[in-house]
């Protein structure tokens, strides 16, 4: 392919897998098994108490808790604190412990960690979250005090050989965690009522504001760098999957405090970005996802552009950055190898869609005057007249000629394609399409691809007519014309519009036959194209009846294909659709998935669980998530939330999410079904005594009629 016009994907390269062959061990006798299952023991029981000791500093570390619930929090950190020089003890213990010390500390662990969740979230939680969600936080806290009472009331003293000073500080916490779960600390009711009441007002104009001080003053969200942090928190559980109605009535509130705040001190501009759906001030305007946002402004970006490291921010930002003299990335402070912007042409298609579902208008981009080419000159413009007469002419061998020249010229510069563009070369290059010459027909669509790459080239091709052209080419055409046709169809794409022209035109399964069938270049072609066209919702299921999840899946599959990474860009994109879900269902893909997460590259495993998220979620949740686990998901969820991409970390933690009320719903089945049995077993037991009962009466019945004198006996004894 001559020239082509694709985003820079930016994605992480697949890592080779080594694995290495472990050689069988040596049989063991009996006494050195033992010996080693000890030993295994003793190692966990300390590997167990060390986390605990790790979990109670960790907690220690955090503080300055909102003041929101702030005795809440403090006196479950100080409580817990108090546990320290037990775990400490614990640490020089006899080995191996117990099973129930052992399993009473497992109880312990789950507890703590929970505990350090529930307290990391009064620190860098939403302020406004936490009040509006009072009962949520007020059962978070009963829960946890009620499982850290119940774990340290299963711990033996003697078995972990406690002190008996620290023995009697740990018996006190427990008798405060008893208390504690019996009874609860009351909410701040007037801190809660304050704000549903500032919700229900009409208008701003109509809030108390009085009721607003209060609550810029016990939130404290009275400075810009309070309500900027509240509303990037608040932009954050947007994200992550909060529901949108809750987080939309949060960014309200916000808003009407930024605004009594700002009335009562001007000169602080600004502080936070919230663009309403309408001019209604009771309406609450959508949250931007954090990915749509311009890392310098925090404003939704009208023309994203990629830098040298990969990150994307708004073109007038970035510039602007550029020309105070920085030369690197604000984001990463990476030094910036070179100070070239690339239109993330992708990124910019999902904030119009967006814009779209909410109701926005979609941002208008700058007119990038400075950036067009130059007119051509007269020479220039009468050569490329002579190649469009004989383009037109009908001699075989001069449409070849000037096809291929013309060709050559889009392919050198922004001038030259500008030109020939302006010249009306479009019209009669598509006319040419259905040729039955090879050459030329490769020629033709190859030069409607590199002069496609000119922005006022691509409507003119489109109002040509163009797109069934290049279809049939994709469809009957050499292989290299059917490689540079999708890759024509892709350049055309990134015009929002054009995707659905494109969609109509039967092309999606011509793409989904080159993804199938074409070379390695016609396969990467293909796969921009149908990336960039599945982004319009109308799309998918076209894609999806066109057979192209299996042909992903195998892509997958097949590593020595090397598309995974856009297969898997392109999965992540259809699970989102209900036919896109059913089909990746249909294919038992669990396993597949679990195993990128496993071993793929980071890019990779934020698609695979981003695939993952939409499967496990509506009528097959229960038998997905029962395969996912089975699979071992749970550990690598866990670390890939740790470690993973921003994008994963959230989509890992959605899926823990999932899996933990899975497993608790699972649980709760298992134990009512035992119940269940062990009544049954009950009354089938009642049943069998109550039988035998039965029959031995009757037994006893029967023996006595026996015995008793019948009549003709009585008869023989009246005539005797």
């Amino acid at each position: 392919m001559d020239e082509e016009a694709k985003p820079n994907p930016n994605a992480d390269a697949a890592p080779a897998a080594a694995e290495a062959a472990a050689s069988s061990p040596p049989p063991i006798s009996s006494s050195e098994s033992a010996e080693g299952k000890d030993k295994e023991e003793e190692e966990e029981a300390g590997d167990l108490v060390e986390k605990l000791v790790e979990l109670v500093e960790e907690i220690a570390a955090i503080s300055d808790f909102r003041k929101a619930y702030r005795r809440q929090f403090c006196n479950l950190s100080r409580r817990i604190r108090l546990l320290a020089p037990m775990l400490e003890e614990a640490k020089e213990g006899p080995r191996p412990l117990p099973e129930v010390s052992y399993s009473a500390l497992r109880r312990l662990r789950e507890a703590l960690a929970d505990s350090r969740e529930l307290l990391r979230l009064g620190v860098s939680g939403s302020k406004i979250s936490l009040v509006l969600e009072r009962e949520k936080i007020m059962k978070s806290f009963q829960d946890i005090t009620a499982r850290l009472e119940q774990a340290l009331g299963l711990i033996s003293f003697d078995e972990l050989d406690i002190s008996d000073e620290v023995r009697e500080q740990v018996e006190l916490v427990h008798a405060q965690f008893k208390r504690a779960k019996e009874r609860s600390d009351p909410s701040d009711d007037d801190l809660f009522n304050d704000l549903v009441s500032v919700y229900n007002s009409s208008t701003s104009a109509n809030v108390d504001p009085d009721i607003l001080q209060r609550l810029s003053d016990k939130l404290q969200l009275a400075t810009i760098s309070d309500l900027n942090q509240e509303s990037l928190i608040l932009h954050e559980m947007a994200s992550g999957g909060d529901p949108g109605a809750v987080v939309e009535k949060m960014s309200m509130l916000l808003k009407r405090i930024k605004d009594f705040v700002q009335s009562r001190d001007p000169e602080m501009g600004t502080p936070v970005n919230t663009t309403e759906l309408s001019g209604k001030d009771n309406m609450a305007s959508p949250i931007v996802p954090d990915d749509f946002r311009c890392p310098i402004s925090l404003d939704l970006m009208k023309d994203p552009v990629i830098v040298a490291t990969g990150q994307t921010y708004e073109r007038g930002c970035i510039e602007r950055w550029l020309e105070a003299g920085h030369d690197t990335c604000p984001k990463t402070q990476q030094k910036l190898p070179n100070k070239s912007l690339t239109p993330n042409y992708v990124l910019r298609s999902l904030i119009a869609q967006w814009c779209e579902a909410n109701g926005m208008e979609p941002p208008k981009r700058a007119a990038q005057h400075h950036n067009a080419p130059a007119s051509c000159t007269a020479a220039e413009h009468s050569n490329v007249v002579e190649l469009l007469q004989k383009l037109s002419s009908q001699n075989l061998e001069d449409q070849r000629e000037a096809a291929g020249m013309l060709r050559q010229l889009a392919k050198r510069s922004p001038e030259n394609r500008a030109c020939i563009g302006d010249a009306g070369a479009i019209p009669i290059l598509v006319s040419l399409l259905s040729t039955t010459d090879v050459s030329t027909q490769e020629h033709v669509v190859t030069a409607l691809l590199n002069l496609s790459i000119y922005e006022e080239n691509k409507a003119r091709i489109i109002t040509s007519g163009a797109v069934p052209g290049v279809v049939h080419v994709l469809k009957r055409g050499s292989m290299e014309a059917r490689e540079n046709s999708a890759a024509t169809l892709f350049s055309l794409s990134l015009v929002d519009e054009n995707k659905i022209t494109i969609g109509a035109s039967g092309a999606i399964p011509a793409l989904v036959l080159l993804l199938s069938n074409g070379s390695q270049r016609g396969k990467r072609d293909a796969a921009t194209a149908l990336f960039n066209l599945c982004i319009y919702q109308g799309n998918k299921g076209k894609a999806v009846r066109a057979g192209l999840i299996p042909v992903l899946l195998g892509l997958v599959t097949e590593t020595e294909s090397g598309m995974m990474d856009e297969a898997l860009a392109i999965l992540a994109i259809l699970s989102s659709h209900p036919e896109g879900k059913t089909a990746i269902s249909s294919a038992n893909a669990i396993p597949m998935l679990v195993g990128v997460i496993r071993n793929g590259s980071a890019r990779n495993k934020e698609n695979a669980a981003a695939v993952l998220v939409h499967l496990c979620n509506g009528e097959q949740q229960q038998q997905h998530l029962a395969e996912a686990q089975e699979q071992g998901i749970v550990t690598l969820l866990e670390e890939l939330a740790k470690s993973g991409t921003d994008r994963g970390k959230r989509k890992a933690i959605q899926l823990l999410e999932r899996m933990n009320r899975f497993l608790m719903q699972q649980s709760q089945a298992q134990a009512q079904a035992e119940a269940m049995a062990q009544a049954h077993a009950h009354a089938q037991s009642q049943a069998q005594v109550q039988a035998l009962n039965e029959a031995q009466s009757q037994v006893e019945m029967q023996v006595e009629q026996l015995l008793l004198p019948t009549t003709s006996h009585l008869s023989d004894r009246r005539d005797g």
